[in-house]
């Protein structure tokens, strides 16, 4: 029977964070065995607001990739990929942006709210802009039904969903499936100072190989209630960050909710909470930071992993572009 499947990855920007490990790797561990997946290495549209940086992108895709291996994804059931690799991805971005208007990019949500938060301006890079066309080559070279993706990112989906009723239209049969969001049960972590998004860049995340001092100190400066100033003072739970990201890591759920009724009435102090927190954060990087090292220490082994990924999926992806072309009568030598 064929198994549903799914699109998945990362951009090319830095080592993955506790903020991935809860919204998506978490996910991507349970569906390996129950679907076909696809990891992509988003190392091209990283290059849509890195282009200055290049050698970081570079460098960030073994590292993301170390990142896989050590959470316990098995390329043997997921196939890792590099999106640079992948021609077939390029030349269907570049066919699908005859298939949506500049009007229609810029009015997708996800966009808007990238390009205020990276405060590009009037001065958005064309790359950038035109992910959304992008991300439908992602998504539909390899057929994906499924794409794991936080709220924030699913008019991305809709937007790849248009393109494709677009494609189907003019064929005049259906070549391409459409793709449903698959969002994960806890949303996006703020970063630990508050801050609405975690982000490598911004100094205020958690990388998935964080060394026992790093975990110690980020959750010992985590924001909490800044009106919580004694333990007997009431303290508020929602927007407090260490209780939201108990809320994402505490399988204890009883305890946890006896804590949160204590912090409300007063009694329980910020530093009992951030103990607990960090107990929790210290055990699960662990194991996840000495595989990480044992698959660091054989390099060319992980980049055996990339090669044979990527040549499944550029077998993959070549087709889907064939019968694409095919459908839609373009000429052909």
């Amino acid at each position: 029977m064929t198994k549903p499947i799914i699109l998945t990855g990362d951009r090319a920007t830095g080592p993955l964070h506790i903020g991935h490990y809860a919204g998506s790797l978490r996910n991507r561990l349970k569906l390996q065995d129950s679907h076909e997946q696809f990891l992509l290495l988003a190392d091209s549209q990283a290059l849509t607001d890195n282009a200055h940086d290049p050698g970081k992108v570079r460098r960030s895709v073994v590292e993301i990739a170390l990142d896989y291996l050590a959470v316990g994804i098995d390329p043997q059931k997921s196939t890792i990929c590099v999106q640079s690799h992948l021609p077939a991805l390029a030349e269907l971005s570049m066919l699908y942006l005859n298939y949506v208007t500049m009007a229609r990019l810029e009015r997708n949500p996800t966009i808007k709210d990238e390009i205020r938060t990276r405060g590009f301006g009037h001065d958005v890079p064309a790359g950038f802009l035109c992910y959304p066309a992008a991300q439908a080559a992602d998504i539909t070279a390899f057929k994906a039904t499924l794409v794991p993706v936080g709220a924030d990112q699913a008019p991305l989906v809709e937007q790849t969903n248009e393109i494709v009723r677009r494609i189907n239209d003019v064929a005049g049969k259906a070549i391409l499936p459409e793709a449903q969001a698959l969002i994960p049960p806890v949303g996006r972590l703020p970063g630990i100072d508050g801050k609405a998004k975690m982000s490598k860049s911004g100094g205020n995340a958690i990388t998935l190989s964080a060394e026992p001092d790093a975990i110690s100190a980020a959750v010992r400066a985590m924001y909490t209630d800044p009106n919580h100033l004694r333990v007997e003072d009431p303290g508020k739970v929602e927007g407090n960050v260490v209780f939201t990201y108990l809320d994402a890591f505490d399988k204890d759920r009883a305890t946890l909710e006896d804590l949160k009724a204590q912090y409300r009435h007063g009694g329980l102090g910020d530093m009992k909470i951030k103990r607990r927190l960090e107990d929790i954060l210290q055990a699960l990087i662990a194991p996840i930071r000495a595989r990480r090292a044992e698959f660091a220490g054989d390099r060319a082994h992980v980049l055996d992993i990339l090669r044979q990924g990527t040549a499944t999926a550029r077998e993959r992806t070549e087709a889907t572009k064939r019968e694409v072309v095919e459908g839609l009568g373009l000429f052909q030598l």
